[in-house]
């Protein structure tokens, strides 16, 4: 498909079967290729270049190293470059640790944990009653309990020739969604973007196709802020009709940078490599709030602490108001056992689930277009790691 620039240069889009093939077969091999870095990289011989930066490179401050251990993780791709990030200065100023964490989206990663593949898992939704209950099995004497960890909005992002300011709210995004709005022009959407020149062209809506922490969240938001108009419940797999689909955060981001008319939900950072505008959302206060990570921790600072024990799962308020506060957020939350951890891994496991937790873990966060956990937040999940056994 071909769309006409102005001064006539003509910009050519796949059409969406085949970005969402080209998407998912760049996400697996993606995935394979990260895989094998961070078995070679993390549980190998550390590349000679990496060994000399480790020595080179100051260490970060306030990291208390663990003497030696190899500790695996997998799960949300939604905090893939944090983790990322943590993971190069973790070593750097630990190098007898080794970190990996693969990014295969919060259910796989789950049931890696379950699996006794990981030392820990990733998951952008809290672990369910029956999670917790079948984890007794790989956490003797204890239970897997969930740690929240780092927090950030879930971008709209969209693909829309000459229009760089969009606005939208629950109401009309549920419908867009569940291929109810199917065209740009629609009146819903003239209506929140006045003096807008909204082409008469049809919405190419992309969701996840995998089971996707960050899809469970715009569930919950879509439901907790459009009640009437997203009927679904929160789950980690779509639940709108129709769309498109495609495999993992940057999957979805690709399908939608590559076609004309297309919109989709991941994570901010995605949107701001691939340079993919962002919708502003109507929430009913002065004015529309963009997706950053100042805004997503205005957010995130009105939840409240639901879990019990030791399990620190947070509620949202995503029908808010308040000034400022994007309402479209996720915590990645990172799943350990309370007691019952592998010994082999457990000193490193705390080591590096301290640091990422720490201040200086969290204040790199905002570089990376992530939100940083609330302060009260922060220092319960240090107590509770310093707990793990």
């Amino acid at each position: 498909m071909e769309h006409r620039r102005k001064g006539g240069r003509r910009r050519r889009f796949l059409p969406v079967g085949a970005a969402v093939a080209a998407a998912a077969a760049c996400a697996v091999a993606g995935a394979v290729a990260g895989a094998v870095v961070m078995a070679m990289g993390a549980f190998g011989d550390a590349p000679e270049k990496g060994e000399d930066r480790a020595v080179m490179a100051p260490s970060p401050a306030r990291i208390a190293c663990a003497t030696q251990g190899k500790v695996p993780g997998s799960g949300s791709s939604a905090q893939k470059n944090a983790m990322e990030r943590w993971i190069e200065e973790y070593q750097r100023a630990c190098p007898s640790v080794r970190i990996a964490y693969n990014p295969i989206g919060s259910g796989a990663g789950v049931a890696q944990f379950m699996r006794q593949a990981t030392a820990f898992g990733g998951t952008d939704g809290a672990l369910k009653a029956e999670d917790v209950e079948r984890s007794k099995r790989v956490c003797p004497g204890g239970k897997a309990i969930d740690l929240p960890m780092v927090g950030g909005p879930i971008a709209l992002g969209y693909t829309l020739q000459g229009v760089d300011d969009l606005v939208l709210d629950a109401e009309t995004l549920a419908k867009i969604f569940d291929s109810e709005i199917a065209n740009w022009s629609h009146p819903a959407i003239r209506k929140l973007n006045p003096g807008v020149e909204l082409p008469d062209l049809r919405i190419q809506a992309v969701h996840r196709s995998d089971d996707s922490g960050t899809t469970q969240n715009l569930n919950a938001y879509l439901a907790g802020a459009a009640e009437d108009d997203w009927p679904y419940e929160a789950k980690k797999t779509w639940q709108g009709k129709g769309g498109h689909s495609a495999a993992g955060s940057d999957g979805v981001a690709a399908t939608v940078r590559n076609n004309e008319g297309a919109i989709g939900y991941f994570e901010l950072s995605f949107a701001t490599e691939l340079k993919i505008p962002t919708v502003r959302i109507d929430t009913g206060a002065s004015e529309p709030v963009i997706a950053s990570p100042q805004t997503a921790s205005a957010g995130i600072a009105g939840a409240k602490v639901v879990g019990k024990d030791d399990d620190l799962t947070l509620k949202f308020d995503y029908a808010t108001k308040a000034e400022g506060a994007y309402p479209i957020v996720l915590v990645t939350y990172e799943i350990a056992c309370d007691r019952g951890n592998q010994r082999e891994t457990l000193p490193a496991l705390k080591s590096f689930l301290t640091y990422t937790a720490s201040e200086e873990g969290q204040k790199i966060l905002p570089s990376i277009h992530y939100a940083p956990l609330p302060e009260n937040v922060a220092v319960r999940v240090r107590q509770v790691v310093a707990t793990l056994s």
